[in-house]
Formats: structure tokens, sequence, C-alpha cells
């Protein structure tokens, strides 16, 4: 077919027709009765590739299922740069919801991911039915994420960007970092993870409301075992009027060994 003819097959077919592959793509089911609109946001080093078995299973439950890469990690790598910042991973979650037009979401984030997840839920809060922090980080405003980390974590990862991270992102840590199980399922998450740009540690999350902005919040802390950087964020939580805190004896990564018990969980929230 020559370039008038291709021209003009394109312009006869129908809209749905030229989007099937992109709709193919997010494997959505067809709304169904009860069915829930979920964003799941990864953590440091991560990707949206994280949740492939958490995802699977909400959409065989009749959910629908996005799951954004933050600029720089996963498949989105090639992009790391040291101008990247918490803004920017705010504003990657923040256009997937508008360009996708998601409403009454269910915004979900985990370990990292909660900052991202905390200023989406302030910008957006008219888009969001609930927010859920899977063992995540917990700012409020003018915080970064060091701040928000215990004391002496920033000194040693700055160390580690300095001399691993050639000043551009946190290098990825070995495997004893992450206690999970050894075995096929550790060994596929490991080959994925990637450095992480270490200025959206450094920038501050500007939020007009308190995190949470005011809607239905569930906070989920991770205990076997309990990951200590995380622990000043569990604080806050706990301190949270009106929010549901949860305990669940699971390890910090739990949707690589277990995805089948974080499907159960967030499939419960109304």
């Amino acid at each position: 077919m020559d370039r008038r003819n291709l021209l003009g097959a394109l312009a006869a077919a129908p809209p749905m027709a030229l989007a099937a592959d992109r709709v193919a793509a997010q494997a959505q089911p067809a709304p169904t009765a009860g069915g829930k609109n979920y964003v799941l946001v990864h953590g440091a080093y991560g990707g949206g590739w994280i949740w492939r078995d958490v995802a699977g299973g909400l959409r065989r439950r009749g959910h629908r299922v996005w799951t954004p890469t933050q600029t720089g990690l996963g498949e989105r790598s090639h992009l790391l740069s040291r101008q990247i910042t918490v803004d920017t991973h705010i504003g990657d979650v923040a256009n997937v919801i508008e360009t996708e037009e998601i409403a009454d979401i269910i915004l979900v984030g985990h370990s990292y991911g909660g900052m991202a997840v905390t200023g989406v839920a302030d910008r957006m809060a008219d888009r969001i039915r609930h927010v859920v922090y899977l063992d995540a980080l917990l700012p409020e405003n003018g915080d970064t994420a060091f701040t928000v980390l215990p004391a002496g974590v920033e000194d040693s990862r700055r160390k580690a960007v300095r001399e691993q991270g050639g000043g551009v992102a946190l290098p990825v840590p070995g495997p004893e970092a992450f206690p999970i199980p050894d075995g096929p399922a550790k060994d596929w998450f490991m080959r994925r993870l990637r450095p992480h740009p270490i200025g959206t540690y450094e920038s501050p999350v500007r939020l007009s409301k308190p995190a949470g902005a005011g809607l239905p919040v569930t906070y989920v802390s991770y205990t076997n075992p309990p990951l200590a950087s995380i622990e000043p964020s569990r604080r806050r939580a706990r301190a949270k009027e009106g929010w549901t805190y949860v305990e669940l004896p699971v390890p910090h990564d739990v949707e690589v060994p277990a995805p089948e018990k974080v499907v159960e969980l967030l499939a419960g929230i109304g």
C-alpha cells in the first residue's frame, strides 16, 4: 500500500480501531458491577513491572488497574538524570490519571511510592476514593524523603551516591537488603531493579493540606520483618486521627513472593 492509500485507510478507520493496541496493552477488563479503579505506585529502584502479579490478580476479579512507572526507573531508566525531583514523580502519576480519565480511584503507594501518592492525593482529591499506604513513606508539607527516614540514613545514602551512583542516583542495594525468600521470584525482582534518581530524595513535597488530604486512608505496616527505614512513617500513621492502621506479617516487598496477599488486601478496600 502506498503512502496516500495508507493515510486514507487510517482516516477511514474508526477511532476505536486506531486505539485497539493501546487498549489491549492496558489489559483492562470491561467495567463490571462492583469493579474498582486502582492506581498502584511502586517504590525506590522499581517500576510498574513490580505489580505484574498483583495487577493480574485484581483484573481477574473484574477491577481496572494502572501501574505507572516513575521517570528514571524501570522501562524509563534511560531518562535518569540529576534533574528528576519528587514533583516529577508526582506528575508521572497525576498525568496517567488525567490522560486515562480515571476517577473514583483507590490510590496505592508502596515504600518510596508514598511520596508521590501523598502529592497526588493533595492535588487530585476529587478523583480519589481511598488512599492506601503499603509500608510507605509518609511526608507532610515541606518534607523530603530524607527527612522522613531515620537519622543517619541520609548520610549513608549520599555516600553511596557519591561513590557508586555517579552523583546522580542511589545504587541498587544487594540482595541482602530485600528480605524476601531466595528463588526465581527474587531473581526476577533483582534483575529489574534500577538506580534511583537522588533528586527525588532531596526535593520537598509541597502540600496544601495535611497528608491524606482529608480522604479515607488505610496505612498497612509490614512486620515480618519490620523495615527500620519505614518506622518514622509508621509512627506518623498511627497518630493520624480517622485513619485505618493495619499490621500484616509479611516482608516489605511481599508483592513479589506472595502477590495474592496484596490482592486480597486491596480487593477488600472500600
